[in-house]
């Protein structure tokens, strides 16, 4: 049975969504951690509504709540890979139902992943039916580099950023990351962030929101 996702939202500042961007934390955090870009990000996307789903399990901690998409205790391809293959049905279905809700069109999506929550967002979005608008891939790395040009169904253009001094995932995995999906004909945007560690500052931000404007209120013209 497939795991229902669920987690803070933010309406549109417009009053009507006429996109959605899902914003996919990383591991032992959740969704009110990434859930305050939406004030920011919605100043030039009003029409945009947002929403940050927790993932897909809980851990055990005597703190604020944690999840994760999947278990990291090797932290090795094979992991990555059979962890985001797990995890994707349940991301899949969140989005889906996100969409419906709205009254919005599959391609009428934007995903912005951190961390953990970027394998999650290449593994999905490079995956669906319809192609989203845009995928933001933050601080984080591809998973199953070499199943990718087997498996892709779409390919929406994609921008990775990653700080240069990133103590938790190395800012090499951005170069591997670009290479697996260029090859794998997607459209790939990079910028490294000089002395930035594993987290998000105000360039990853204003760089997240300008290619958002450009993906969604483009698509949202024609």
């Amino acid at each position: 049975m497939t795991i229902m996702l669920d987690g803070p939202r933010r309406p549109a500042h417009s009053g009507k969504a006429d996109s959605l961007v899902v914003l996919l934390h990383g591991h032992f955090a959740n969704g009110e951690d990434l859930i305050s870009l939406a004030d920011i990000l919605g100043e030039t996307l009003p029409g945009a509504a947002f929403a940050a789903p927790n993932a897909v399990e809980q851990m055990a901690y005597p703190g604020p709540p944690a999840y994760r998409w999947f278990e990291l205790s090797r932290r090795d391809p094979e992991e990555y890979i059979a962890g985001t293959r797990s995890a994707a049905p349940a991301l899949d279905s969140f989005l889906d139902s996100e969409l419906q809700r709205l009254g919005l069109p599959t391609d009428r999506l934007a995903l912005v992943g951190f961390s953990q929550g970027t394998m999650m967002a290449l593994h999905v979005g490079l995956r669906r039916k319809t192609a989203p608008a845009a995928i933001v891939g933050l601080s984080g790395v591809i998973a199953g580099a070499d199943k990718l040009r087997d498996e892709i169904v779409c390919r929406p253009p994609v921008l990775l950023m990653h700080g240069s001094h990133d103590e938790v995932i190395p800012v090499g995995a951005l170069y591997l990351t670009r290479e697996a999906i260029a090859k794998a004909g997607v459209p790939v945007d990079c910028h490294v962030c000089d002395g930035l560690g594993h987290g998000i500052d105000d360039d990853v931000v204003e760089r997240t929101q300008a290619f958002l404007v450009r993906h969604l209120k483009a698509q949202a013209a024609v």
